[in-house]
């Protein structure tokens, strides 16, 4: 995500420059003492003991991915590593009782991997619910729910996904995942990313109120960081609750590693003083890799593809990998052939699968967003809040650098060979942004909309991070009203924008039409707050236009 709450010159900037982070962490250490304490406690009482959940990810017709972390002992915590080996066996059936068990197996969970374990299983039936657990020296572990994708061929009538990203475990709870996982009605769940943070205590968008403090309290550089940070999140109850409900499909953006991350650096990343970026890139990496129930594809990235049947594939992109650093605003290196976001060997693989696809809908999953933004003639009240949140300078400038607009050849290329291809239904599905968007992908936004779309785009908000009414401190609702029609005029192939709830949305898919529900949250400090839909767009199978849905499906 971009910097959107740091101001290197606004002395009234909401959140301190990241050189404070030392007095940030002092504080945060004593908020965070307690609850470090807690979890050794508790695993001392019920060692060896599952106290991060259970989770299944990335789906095949024959096979699933589950994943566990056990504490063999007191001191075994996340990130110390410490504590023996110990042998974790996995048991999967097609009942809650485990009346009927399909696969079995053990494997040795080590502080080589931060006692995480991952079971690829395979030979199971498509389209097919699964009860798993783990167990570890009579210890069970709490019993998930993975289903299985439809078979390659098959003719699938309809398929349910949640989708979510940015959830910064400071600034709320997480109660978005626990109203996706009592729907029990999903094939599987996005995360487009941002499902952690990397700030230390209190730097980050909290509308000044540290909600809950992060473990470390100090900003995560080291792969022992990274680990604790990832076990403090699969605390949560209602991550928990979501993991254990249905399987997830991840990818990362910047914060996973550091803000506005790129191949060689990231804006909240200084070179020397936190070390080599190689270093803490890799660092952050693996943990991602240890902690989240995701198979590493190409070259050790979560770009890859997957297939739902004859209905969808999702194709699945890694943004931070391979770009080229952000570029400078106003000198036109925006529109720099040599400049890439996604990387030539990724770009190529994209539009190889668009163009190869027999599915329904192409599916992509989209870590930041692709339609072109600009801002219109908002007031100075109005214009100042969204740079930060978008990272434009402040003087107003209509070009979000770490976005698709920060790369137009890239984009260029990839909706000409959508139009040239004739490629139908090609669905972006994007986070990031902490505001929620229905948008048609324009090929030249100039002149839309009497030139044409080449896809479109469904952009949930934030689970927990900081929006436009946050940062102003106004009620809900308040800057949309005044926002959403300037951001529409100025940009016509915008069909709606919220920027001031937090939530996630929900996409149902029929041969006929994709349609994306969004729902949004009464109040993200508190976990037991109640959920309610709010809109719905959909995109019809042929046009490449969004349009507005009455109701939630």
């Amino acid at each position: 995500m971009t910097s959107r709450h740091r101001s290197h010159t606004d002395p009234n900037s909401l959140a301190p420059r990241r050189r404070t982070v030392v007095k940030a962490a002092a504080a945060g250490a004593v908020l965070a003492a307690p609850l470090a304490a807690a979890a050794p406690a508790r695993a001392a009482a019920e060692a060896p003991a599952f106290l991060h959940g259970v989770a299944s990810g990335d789906p095949l017709p024959d096979g699933i991915l589950l994943w566990t972390r056990v504490t063999p002992t007191e001191e075994a915590v996340p990130g110390s590593g410490l504590g023996p080996d110990v042998t974790v066996s996995w048991t999967v059936a097609t009942d809650r009782a485990f009346g009927n068990v399909v696969a079995k197996g053990a494997t040795t969970a080590t502080a080589a991997s931060d006692h995480t374990v991952k079971a690829d299983i395979r030979g199971l039936r498509p389209a097919t619910d699964y009860w798993f657990r783990f167990s570890a020296d009579g210890t069970d572990s709490p019993v998930g729910r993975a289903r299985t994708a439809p078979a390659v061929d098959a003719a699938v009538t309809g398929l349910r996904f949640g989708v979510v990203s940015c959830a910064n475990w400071e600034a709320g709870r997480f109660a978005a995942y626990r109203h996706l996982a009592a729907r029990g009605d999903l094939d599987a769940w996005l995360h487009l990313g941002d499902y952690i943070y990397e700030y230390g205590t209190g730097e980050y968008g909290t509308r000044g109120t540290v909600v809950r403090p992060h473990e470390p309290a100090h900003e995560i550089l080291t792969l022992a960081d990274y680990r604790t940070r990832h076990g403090r999140y699969k605390t949560d109850p209602d991550l928990q609750a979501l993991h254990a409900a249905a399987p997830v499909v991840a990818i990362w953006d910047d914060h996973e590693m550091a803000n506005d991350a790129w191949s060689g650096g990231a804006e909240n990343h200084t070179e020397g003083a936190e070390g080599a970026w190689a270093a803490r890139q890799a660092a952050a990496k693996q943990a991602y890799f240890e902690w989240m129930p995701v198979r590493p594809a190409i070259a050790g990235t979560t770009y890859r593809r997957l297939r739902f049947g004859k209905l969808a594939d999702l194709s699945l992109l890694d943004l931070r990998s391979f770009r080229s650093q952000q570029a400078a605003l106003g000198n036109g290196s925006v529109d720099d052939p040599e400049r890439t976001l996604t990387g030539r060997a990724q770009l190529d693989w994209l539009k190889a699968g668009l163009a190869s696809s027999d599915t329904t809908w192409r599916l992509v999953g989209n870590s930041v967003m692709i339609a072109p933004f600009a801002v219109g003639s908002l007031s100075a009240e109005l214009l100042k809040p969204l740079a930060k949140l978008l990272g434009l300078p402040q003087e107003g400038l209509a070009v979000n650098t770490d976005q698709w607009d920060g790369y137009t050849d890239d984009r260029r290329e990839l909706l000409a060979h959508l139009r040239s291809h004739a490629i139908r239904n090609t669905v972006f599905l994007t986070g990031d942004i902490h505001m929620a968007w229905a948008n048609d992908v324009p090929v030249n936004a100039g002149t839309y909309p009497l030139s044409a779309s080449a896809a479109t785009e469904f952009v949930v908000t934030s689970v927990t991070s900081d929006n436009l009414d946050d940062i102003l401190k106004v009620s809900e609702g308040a800057v949309s009203a005044l926002a959403s029609p300037v951001i529409r005029a100025a940009n016509r192939h915008v069909h709606w924008v919220d920027t001031d709830r937090h939530g996630y949305g929900v996409l149902d898919l029929t041969a006929e039409r994709a349609q994306m529900d969004y729902y949004v949250l009464a109040d993200r400090t508190k976990a037991d707050t109640a959920s309610s839909w709010v809109r719905s767009y959909r995109t019809r199978s042929g046009t490449q236009k969004v349009e507005r849905a009455y109701d939630p499906v």
